[in-house]
């Protein structure tokens, strides 16, 4: 049986060779230009060359995401765009039509995945799609998992992808023009400013000075605030329907948050092959989860396409119970080489994670510059040498502070 393939974000380089070492079979990712994501550092010529060369070594796949909804200056400079890019992805991830048909003209040898953000809800548009070219399509977030297995049985021919964890959009599959209204920023050419997050009070039109606040708690009331997707509990059902690919969020995410939910992800789907009959959700896998930074989880729409539990209207605050604070970049018998991302103290209890899914305990009770200086103090991004211990490690393993750890 073909494993389920699971699909990580790379907003960079770093974050793609993290992905990889973790465990996804493949990533997604932007360039310069015509990605959804513009705020990310997204990938020049050479990096994407680069990533290519790492995805071969280690048979690992690489998606391009070319997702905008353009307008007649965008298209101006897209045939030479897909040109020049098409030789360092093994599929584009695409939402307009008019670019499919660019992209099957000037590169028909890459395969197509059409992006949700083209609202596929159905079994029809489903096969229509395939009919124009696209081998993957990964579906609607809204969708129930009757909904998905029925277009699973009904279109058989075409790969589908489904998102499984990260981030959600209050707009139907991310369909939004809050941005573009109240910032002037396009949220579907990857500029959004997320004001569904914000705060929003009332005003009602014969009291134009009166502001009225929603709830009680002084917070404001959060609108069009959704929580975060934490789907796991429906793996087991998404591969027995057949899906071929499970899809995490967060291309803005830290290297952190795509080691710590890749590694349970690939934890998860691994077992779940091992022992299909009597595969069970492991609470250790729901802990790691939530410590990462997310907001408040929901299971989506897998059960019910009218969930309410998807919107969070009291808060749209980050929960953080970790904090990302190193990576090991260098390693031998006698010594850690660790790059900090967050100040660490002397003295201080630390957890290492690895990307075979242990966790280890450790106490910075000494630390060394580069050149052997002892350190009282580690500032972020400073590089620092800590003396080897007898622990199991190998180099991206990752240092993070637990909040609750004593």
């Amino acid at each position: 049986m073909q494993k389920i393939e699971l699909l990580a974000p790379a907003g960079n380089l770093e974050k793609l060779i993290i992905a990889f070492d973790y465990g996804a079979d493949a990533v997604y990712l932007g360039a310069k230009k015509f990605s959804l994501r513009n705020l990310a550092d997204n990938f020049s010529l050479d990096d994407l060359k680069k990533a290519k060369d790492i995805a071969l070594k280690k048979d690992k796949k690489i998606y391009l995401t070319l997702n905008i909804f353009p307008y007649n200056e965008d298209l101006e400079e897209l045939p030479e765009f897909i040109e020049k890019h098409k030789k360092f992805c093994d599929a584009f991830i695409i939402s307009d039509a008019g670019i499919i048909n660019l992209c099957k003209e000037i590169a028909p040898e890459i395969p197509l995945h059409l992006s949700t953000q083209a609202n596929t809800t159905n079994y029809l548009s489903t096969k229509f799609w395939y009919n124009q070219g696209i081998k993957r399509i990964n579906l609607a977030r809204e969708l129930c998992l009757n909904d998905i297995k029925t277009i699973r049985e009904k279109v058989p021919e075409v790969e589908l992808e489904v998102f499984i964890h990260g981030a959600m959009c209050m707009a139907l599959s991310g369909r939004c023009l809050l941005s573009n209204f109240l910032t002037g920023r396009a949220s579907n050419k990857g500029e959004c400013t997320h004001p569904c997050r914000w705060k929003y009070y009332f005003i009602e039109e014969t009291r134009p000075n009166q502001i009225f606040e929603i709830n009680e708690d002084n917070r404001g009331i959060y609108l069009f605030n959704s929580k975060d997707l934490c789907g796991i509990f429906y793996l087991k059902d998404l591969i027995e329907i057949g899906v071929n690919s499970l899809k995490i969020e967060g291309r803005m995410k830290s290297i952190y948050y795509v080691a710590n939910v890749i590694r349970v992800y690939r934890r998860a789907i691994d077992e779940y092959y091992e022992n299909p009959e009597n595969f069970k959700i492991k609470n250790e896998w729901l802990e790691e989860l939530k410590l990462v930074s997310h907001r408040d989880y929901t299971k989506g729409f897998f059960e019910k396409r009218n969930n309410i539990d998807t919107q969070n209207i009291e808060s749209s605050k980050y929960i953080r119970n970790a904090d990302f604070v190193g990576v090991i970049v260098g390693i031998d018998n006698k010594k850690i080489t660790i790059q900090a991302r967050n100040k660490i103290l002397i003295g201080e209890k630390l957890q290492i994670i690895t990307q075979d899914f242990k966790n280890y305990d450790i106490i910075i009770n000494e630390a060394y510059d580069l050149n052997n200086n002892k350190l009282e103090v580690i500032q972020p991004n400073m590089l620092f040498i800590i003396p080897r211990k007898d622990l199991w490690l190998n180099k991206n393993a990752i240092l993070r502070r637990i909040n609750f750890l004593k």
